[in-house]
């Protein structure tokens, strides 16, 4: 049908969504035949079409637009033949997912004066590969030979299969049609090609666009330059089809020591070098005053896609040397380019030579160049193959899309050629030049992709210190694995020194000739002053051994002093940023587990933190009281020491609270969404630890040594379950609640853990942790298998639980430790509890812990713990 009317655009469209939606079912391998043979047919008609092209435009040159006609279709056909387009276009099983190419629809594609054939068999080639249809808006003045070219193509894909009407075009076209085309409701997307004010309008029509713009491109020559590679290339790029390439060289600019050598280069290979009254004449006739106003402003059309020697006499410049073999006309002309009319995008074989004195004014000469008219498309750069760092600087400075080095602009930016760009005739100038995209179009832009994802599990992982030293008197064995250290800095607090237990420690590491230095200002709780303190001795005393020395408050301090040491420039308050998964956090700790100066030992007095195996620490800002927790594998201990010499003596206050600390740390993280089976086994043992000899470690002390050992055992274990599996909102609301009301933090999870427990235990939470191995609730059946492992029988689950929760009551019983707020013998009156728990409750929510529970909850739920926690219900 003959399409002159908006009717005839109305039913051809609706032909074409018939035809499209048949094409869309096609498989892979009948797309790829018809996509075949399309381009087959359409390079046969290639001269005839560039014959075409030439008599109906007068623009260019026939055999570079044959070149072009076969680029479109041999060199297209050969990029693509085996990229999938149909269906499942890639699978990544790892990752579990699959993905599958669907078409647009049907393409509107606007197609110039310039490039009306090729342009036409490269679009249509592209919609073909990915089962689009096409309907083209040609150019006026290039109507006959554009929609030849689309019959060429359309002829050849029926015959080998393609539903009719795959492609169509405007017979008459115009303005109004035009624009009608472009905000149908049954056009997906639009292909624009051409004036600066059609592809505005095809941005402006509502459909999605992608369109090109205008192209200024620089050259710039280095001293370094071949310089008779970029005057041949730079000419070749020129002359190529009269200069219409968009992309073709506007300007050059060469370094003043070549500037000679490539004007005469340049003479020898048909640059026509104008004086300066004949460039006066060449530039009024490119940029001709408006008979108004007489300011100059639009480029002349009558030169566009015209030969070099007829430019010349259409200037009135009559010279023998203008000759067929004349390839460009070359006006040398000053550095203010804005103002050079020979700097300006020109269409035409007409080049601009401007000197420069080193490469950094050629490439700002050249960046200029393009903020003034060329935005997002092309730049070439000619320099010697070593000059990487040049290469990357122009790269980095100038706004295009196609940096191109030692290559001809016209050949080189439209790929597969010189350069291993993509094979395109559509050149998009990215945001810059107002384009939606920067790459050369591919078939890539012109699919719809679907992503199966399947639920896939995380990689998971099992980190704790490679070296693990356990038994009474282990340290001694310790010391004899780092004999070979020369200086240890201890880290550790005043008591430990005045109960002669820091002297006992260094003896150890005095045998081996190891010098030693104490630095025991840390108090409970260490402060950011005292690590700054501390870092300072550090840096002062140059170890290669650092040991922390204590319970967790030394461990911790040493281990943050020891990473301020080796890397002065972390930053602190980034590494305490919270995060869902330790491996990818937003903020990457500096290396501290290889090629390190110094080495992190950690040996624990007290028997709950379980910090000697951990990679975890907290600090506090003494001028806000804000705790930084910082969590990340770096912090793990080279050696851990897990010595029960050291903990014979501990109070019996200090036993239950950092004995509970361990049993909460083993239920948690058994129970907890990244929990594992590398991970629970740990948790267990040392559950069974803690119930079976806490009590005896809590009554007895050191008259009972095999108790307290195995208690500062279970410190141990519970430490290497959490820190791989991690812990849950009994730690969430204990750290905010022991930052409140100064209660010892075993303490707060003693009290917390059995309503903590009783809230999780839910088939149906309000919300579920979200890791993705957690594929349901488990509480119930998780803390139901701890019930089990210590003993409690029940005919269901829910009974387990009970049996577990009572045991939990009955052991905190009997270490001294109720099950309320206030029933502690110092807590705070009921009001000021009350006026605080709402905020802890907040904070406890942002709590690092809080992500491993699993039930997540909601900060309301958290306050109704608190609120339940205070005392007992009448």
């Amino acid at each position: 049908m003959v399409v002159k009317t908006i009717e005839d655009l109305s039913e051809l469209l609706c032909k074409m969504e018939i035809a499209q939606k048949e094409f869309a079912t096609f498989s892979q391998e009948k797309v790829d035949k018809i996509f075949a043979a399309a381009a087959i047919a359409a390079n046969a008609q290639r001269v005839p079409l560039a014959m075409d092209a030439v008599k109906e435009t007068r623009l260019g040159i026939v055999e570079d637009k044959a070149i072009k006609n076969s680029f479109a279709s041999e060199y297209v056909l050969n990029y693509y033949r085996h990229t999938k387009t149909c269906g499942v276009i890639s699978e990544d099983p790892a990752n579990g997912t699959i993905t599958i190419a669907e078409p647009l629809g049907i393409i509107a594609g606007i197609l110039p004066t310039t490039n009306p054939t090729s342009t036409c068999i490269f679009k249509s080639l592209l919609s073909i590969k990915t089962r689009n249809a096409i309907i083209f808006s040609p150019h006026p003045r290039a109507k006959e030979c554009s929609i030849k070219a689309a019959k060429i193509v359309l002829e050849a894909a029926v015959a080998a299969g393609a539903p009719d009407h795959i492609i169509g075009w405007i017979d008459v076209p115009s303005v109004p049609l035009c624009q009608e085309l472009m905000k149908h409701d049954k056009i997906s997307t639009i292909l624009a090609t051409g004036g600066k004010a059609m592809v505005v309008s095809a941005y402006s029509s509502g459909r999605p666009a992608i369109g090109v713009g205008p192209g200024c491109t620089p050259a710039v020559v280095d001293e370094t330059a071949n310089v008779k590679q970029a005057v041949a290339s730079i000419l070749m790029s020129k002359a190529f089809d009269n200069g219409v390439v968009c992309a073709s060289e506007q300007v050059a600019l060469v370094h003043e020591d070549v500037f000679d050598m490539f004007v005469t280069e340049a003479q020898k290979l048909g640059g026509y070098v104008l004086d300066d009254e004949q460039r006066e004449k060449v530039e009024q006739l490119m940029f001709p005053p408006h008979r108004e106003t007489g300011k100059r402003g639009a480029l002349n059309v009558g030169i566009v896609g015209q030969r070099a020697m007829e430019i010349a006499k259409m200037a009135g410049i009559e010279d023998k040397a203008l000759n067929k073999a004349t390839k460009a006309l070359i006006g040398i002309v000053g550095q203010d380019v804005e103002k050079e009319w020979f700097c300006h995008e020109k269409l035409s074989p007409t080049l601009g030579l401007v000197k420069v004195s080193s490469y950094e004014e050629g490439r700002d000469l050249a960046a200029r160049i393009i903020e003034a008219g060329g935005l997002g498309h092309t730049a070439t750069f000619f320099t010697s193959p070593i000059q990487k760092d040049r290469m990357i600087d122009y790269g980095k400075t100038i706004k295009v899309g196609r940096i191109l080095i030692n290559c001809p602009a016209s050949q080189g930016a439209i790929g597969d050629l010189w350069c291993r760009l993509a094979p395109s005739l559509t050149l998009p100038t990215g945001s810059w030049g107002g384009s939606s995209l920067t790459a050369n179009l591919s078939v890539n832009h012109l699919i719809n992709t679907k992503i199966v994802a399947q639920k896939v599990e995380n990689p998971l992982w099992f980190r704790n210190p490679p070296k693990i030293f356990f038994k009474r008197g282990c340290t001694m064995l310790a010391a004899e694995e780092v004999r070979n250290c020369k200086r240890a800095f201890i880290v550790t607090d005043t008591m430990l020194v005045k109960l002669g237990m820091v002297e006992k420690l260094r003896s150890y590491f005095h045998k081996y000739g190891i010098a030693t230095h104490v630095y025991s200002d840390v108090k409970p709780d260490p402060k950011l002053f005292e690590i700054m303190n501390g870092v300072k001795a550090m840096r002062e005393f140059g170890p290669d051994l650092v040991i922390g020395f204590g319970g967790g408050s030394p461990m911790d301090a040493a281990k943050i002093m020891r990473l301020l040491y080796e890397h002065p420039d972390a930053d602190f308050r980034a590494m305490a940023i919270t995060f869902l998964d330790i491996r990818k956090r937003s903020y990457r700790f500096p290396s501290l587990l290889e090629d390190t100066k110094t080495k992190l030992m950690c040996v624990s007095t007290t028997s709950g933190t379980g910090s000697e195996v951990t990679p975890f620490a907290v600090v506090t800002d003494e001028k806000t009281g804000i705790k930084y927790p910082l969590a990340d594998y770096e912090l793990t201990p080279q050696i851990a020491v897990v010595d029960a010499d050291f903990v014979m003596d501990m109070p019996r206050g200090l036993t239950a609270a950092t004995g509970m600390d361990v049993l909460t740390h083993a239920i948690e993280s058994y129970v907890s969404v990244i929990a594992t089976e590398f991970t629970q086994p740990y948790s267990l043992q040392a559950i069974k630890l803690i119930f079976d000899y806490l009590p005896s470690s809590y009554e007895h002390g050191a008259k009972d040594p095999i108790a307290r050992e195995k208690v500062h055992n279970a410190a141990a274990i519970a430490g290497m379950a959490f820190a791989s599996g991690f812990l849950g909102i009994c730690h969430s609301l204990a750290h905010k609640l022991g930052q409140q009301y100064h209660i010892p933090h075993g303490l707060a999870n003693a009290l917390l853990l059995v309503p903590v427990i009783r809230f999780q235990c839910t088939e149906n939470p309000t919300k579920q942790g979200i890791f993705p191995q957690y594929l349901y609730p488990q509480a119930v059946q998780r803390y139901a298998e701890i019930a089990k492992h210590i003993g409690c029988t029940g005919k269901d689950e829910m009974e387990l639980v009970d049996g577990l929760c009572k045991k939990i009551v009955e052991l905190n019983s009997k270490v001294g430790i109720p099950e309320y707020i206030s029933q502690l013998r110092t807590h705070p009156s009921r009001e000021e509890y009350f006026s605080t728990i709402e905020a802890l409750a907040v904070d406890a929510f942002d709590d690092q812990c809080t992500g491993a529970s699993p039930t997540y909850p909601l900060i309301e739920e958290l306050y109704e713990i608190y609120k339940n926690l205070y005392e007992p219900l009448e």
